[in-house]
């Protein structure tokens, strides 16, 4: 409805989680509130690691955390980056960076003074990617796992590339998109869905799971 309010899920990890729900009168106040929390997470843990989304859900939020960051003069060349998932295209002759890539470098990553060595994220360009996504398991591990985990959710209930049915217990995988998950990106390609690809890589439900903390957005 034309008043929805936003709402920001925080769940903790390991056993015990506690789940949390806050509503806020808008995205902009839920960006605030949102930005001042990593803030604090980074003061408190400067090696902190992060998973990161893409997608409309996390412009206003990028654009708080970065305004927060400079307003407090916060060093991020400790954290460690992990962006939740990628989508299966080919390179383009004349473009090194894959979409989502791009996306969060512009909107966050290039914007304050990350260590490029900090930052990772799944391939979907790899010329194996069943390996890929084993590797990429691999990174968040030796990094000693997700700290803090930013989401937002699909309009069909997909978090990440995890579509509707997809195992609790999956890792990082080969995600297949469906129509509407290809319709919703479009505009990243030009409105032309027929452009979106239709596999990603993607963080799994159990990946996801893992993190300490977890705001669902």
């Amino acid at each position: 409805p034309a008043d929805a309010v936003g709402e920001c899920v925080g769940q903790g990890g390991g056993k015990g989680r506690v789940l949390t729900v806050e509503t806020f009168a808008s995205a902009d106040a839920l960006a605030l509130a949102l930005a001042d929390r990593v803030a604090r997470a980074i003061t408190a843990k400067p090696d902190i690691v992060l998973g990161l989304p893409a997608g409309r859900t996390p412009i206003a939020l990028y654009r708080a955390i970065v305004a927060s960051s400079h307003a407090r003069h916060l060093d991020w060349s400790r954290v460690r980056t992990f962006n939740i998932d990628e989508f299966v295209s080919p390179a383009p002759p004349d473009e090194s960076s894959q979409t989502f890539e791009r996306f969060i470098h512009e909107h966050l990553l290039d914007l304050v003074n990350l260590e490029p060595s900090n930052i990772d994220r799944p391939n979907g360009r790899a010329f194996d990617l069943e390996a890929e996504c084993a590797r990429y398991e691999r990174a968040i591990a030796r990094a000693g796992g997700l700290d803090l985990l930013l989401l937002g959710i699909g309009a069909n209930g997909h978090i990440g590339f995890n579509e509707p049915g997809s195992a609790p217990h999956d890792r990082t995988h080969i995600a297949t998109l469906t129509g509407s998950t290809r319709q919703a990106n479009a505009y990243l390609f030009g409105n032309d869905a027929s452009l979106v690809p239709r596999r990603a890589l993607t963080m799994g439900i159990g990946t996801l799971r893992d993190a300490r903390e977890i705001v669902l957005v």
